[in-house]
């Protein structure tokens, strides 16, 4: 079935680049004399943009070995922590082709660079309401995974949805469609300060590795994912969005050698919901997912193939004000699964409440303040009784460029 995909996918992408050869190409005669104007290099048409985030996570902290090392290395850890460091250079370099490149110079807490997204658009009609993604880039499965860490609101992504794909991001080709007025609206629910995810199309169906990011895929068999999605203005003027998403493929994980080898290898699904109320000024955001996948058990010390499910709700406040907007916020999120990318397929389970505010004093700067009281266990071979229990208050200041 997979191979059948991918012919099939590797078929389209044929067909479209060639109709996007045909639609570019120019009459072979010339019918009037050429007018004289200087030409416009590709690199001319590329633009840089960033942000950067920096965090103490110390104050009031009641348990020193509370973390959750795919969130923030910085937990437990003491002292000020660069959470990102990001440049984007993006560009239409031709009338069919967008490049988008963005590195991170604050990977992994060790302040080491590494490519993030690294891709470009195809676009097959002239509106470019259908599009090619080939490269490196998230993929699309869930609104918060989508969501630039720029504008999200709480600091860290929730861990039912987030567990999906480790940095939310593969390599592979992602098809996507979304008429001309809905790709404005995307744009808008992000230029407008209205938190939104950005445009991966009303549509989105994609073929990736699956072994996620950086690292390389290692059993051949390719992943695939499908989104619909719909963001609809109300006649007040409101924006709503519902999403329905899902994918599916093998997973290679991480074994303990000092364990079990038997099996590294486990298929894993999962299908997922999503709604979105638009902070205007009042906000809800709420997602779930269902699936199975590989996890840990304590009680046999071996990985399994488990249910899995998870997601988060979350209320928002927006008051704008002369110098910039006040969002104050609390979110609850719960996830009972294993982190495929961990090792041994680590089992979690996560209850955790978020109080906190976010303050944009101009477009240039942001400080969030957040509390949080969570309940957090992290189970495999080499510690198969964790579980920790605290409460802290989180700060980042954010400066965009």
């Amino acid at each position: 079935m997979r191979i059948r995909f991918a012919a099939a996918l590797v078929l389209l992408i044929m067909i479209s680049l060639s109709a996007f050869a045909r639609g570019t190409e120019g009459d072979s005669l010339q019918n009037k004399t050429p007018e004289l104007s200087t030409p416009v290099n590709w690199y001319d048409r590329i633009q840089l943009r960033g942000y950067a985030q920096v965090r103490y996570n110390g104050l009031f902290e009641t348990n020193p070995d509370l973390g959750c090392s795919q969130c923030d290395k910085s937990w437990g850890t003491g002292g000020f922590f660069l959470r990102r460091i990001r440049l984007v250079f993006s560009g239409q370099i031709h009338e069919r082709v967008y490049l988008y490149i963005q590195p991170d110079f604050a990977s992994g807490g060790q302040n080491f660079a590494q490519i993030r997204d690294a891709y470009f658009d195809v676009g097959l009609d002239a509106k470019q309401e259908f599009r090619l993604r080939i490269g490196q880039s998230k993929v699309p499965f869930g609104f918060e995974n989508l969501q630039s860490s720029q504008n999200r609101i709480p600091l860290d992504r929730n861990d039912g949805l987030n567990s999906a794909v480790l940095n939310e991001r593969d390599l592979g080709v992602f098809f996507y469609y979304a008429p001309k007025e809905i790709r404005e609206r995307f744009s808008y629910l992000i230029s407008s300060g209205l938190k939104g995810s950005g445009d991966y199309g009303m549509f989105g169906l994609g073929l990736y590795n699956g072994q996620t990011a950086n690292l390389p895929e290692k059993n051949g068999n390719f992943h695939v994912v499908s989104r619909v999605t719909y963001p609809m203005k109300l006649p007040s003027g409101q924006f709503v969005e519902a999403s329905l998403q899902g994918y599916g493929g093998k997973f290679v994980i991480n074994r303990n050698p000092l364990t079990d080898f038997d099996r590294i290898e486990f298929p894993e699904y999962r299908f997922g919901t999503t709604f979105v109320v638009y902070p205007q000024p009042f906000g809800i955001q709420a997602e779930f997912n269902w699936g199975k996948g590989p996890e840990y058990n304590p009680d046999t010390n071996d990985v399994e193939l488990t249910s899995l499910k998870g997601g988060y709700a979350m209320v928002s406040y927006m008051k704008e004000t002369a110098k910039g907007a006040i969002i104050p916020f609390s979110r609850y999120h719960y996830y009972a699964g294993g982190k495929k990318f961990e090792m041994d397929a680590t089992r979690h389970r996560v209850n955790e409440l978020e109080i906190g505010v976010e303050w944009q004093f101009n477009r240039a700067l942001e400080l969030v303040t957040m509390y949080t009281v969570s309940d957090r266990s992290a189970q495999n071979s080499l510690d198969p009784l964790n579980r920790e229990r605290g409460s802290l208050l989180r700060i980042q200041a954010q400066v965009n460029f």
